[in-house]
């Protein structure tokens, strides 16, 4: 109990459980900060970095960056339902056009996942937690209410948010179309600590939705040197112009915009890059399946 008789929980020592892009702020705090990531991590933005530090000068209990809708995500669930005083979850900074993990984590809180582990209602390419059992996932959306802030880069609105959640009785706060009435519940029952151990990577396989994947760029489309520009020409071609608008003519990419790309590609696990040679794994050619049929 704190000194207003609220129920507050110490996390135990293990928290938080999974190591991310993130800082430890106030671990009484009602509520913990997503900044959502939509670059590279040697190019992250000061804006960015700043939301963090708004976040956390505010009094979060964790604040950090999410950049993949997957095994992004289950780590962060992992580390707020280990400490039950967090009861809120802001998610802001702008969307990532890519991975679109705002849209991802509203969407959990909100409707949870099917019976394959995916989000339901994401639009994101991959949002699948295989790695979570349903009881954290279900656990993590009853402590859990959402702050959808997706697009916010405003530090003095962050900062509102997060000091509106400590309030004793509850506040208005509104961004946009979303209106909450903000207090502080007081903890959710006992910390609940799971760790990621085993990571799939390729959740479809192993719920058996597709078969073993032979590795392809159609027949194994081992690309050298010579020919990887046209082959991830070819691969950027049908996905990423499918997926990100902007690129209006693939074959007149640079050097550098085309390795830009590629290692966007690769850090979602949609390409295996091994020296010279470059290959599409399952998780891109599934990807790039979806991305057809909605171009279709």
């Amino acid at each position: 109990m704190n000194e207003q008789g609220m129920l507050k929980v110490k996390p135990p020592e293990e928290y938080p459980p999974e190591k991310g892009r993130y800082a430890r702020g106030n671990d009484y705090s009602p509520i913990a900060v997503c900044v959502i990531l939509d670059t590279f991590d040697f190019q992250i933005p000061n804006e960015l970095e700043e939301l963090v530090m708004v976040a956390l000068d505010a009094g979060s209990a964790l604040a950090g960056m999410l950049q993949t809708e997957n095994i992004g995500i289950e780590k962060m669930v992992c580390n707020l339902v280990a400490n039950p005083n967090i009861r809120y979850l802001a998610v802001c900074g702008e969307e990532s056009p890519g991975h679109l993990v705002g849209d991802a984590v509203v969407a959990l809180v909100k409707k949870g996942v099917n019976e394959k582990k995916r989000i339901i209602g994401a639009k994101a390419p991959t949002p699948y937690l295989y790695n979570l059992p349903l009881e954290v996932i279900g656990r993590f959306r009853q402590q859990i209410t959402v702050l959808d802030l997706v697009d916010c880069m405003d530090r003095k609105i962050v900062s509102e948010a997060v000091k509106c959640c400590y309030q004793e009785n509850p506040t208005d706060f509104s961004y946009k179309d979303e209106k909450y009435l903000l207090y502080d519940p007081g903890a959710f029952g006992e910390p609940l600590l799971h760790k990621i151990i085993w990571t799939v990577k390729e959740p479809w396989l192993a719920q058996g939705e597709r078969k073993q994947p032979t590795l392809a760029m159609k027949d194994l489309m081992e690309v050298q040197r010579n020919k990887k520009r046209k082959g991830i020409i070819k691969y950027l071609g049908g996905v990423m112009q499918a997926h990100k608008g902007e690129l209006k003519d693939i074959f007149a990419l640079s050097d550098w915009e085309l390795n830009f790309h590629l290692g966007m590609l690769k850090k979602g696990h949609f390409v295996d890059i091994s020296e010279d040679v470059v290959m599409i794994t399952e998780e891109g050619e599934y990807l790039a399946e979806i991305l057809k049929g909605e171009k279709g």
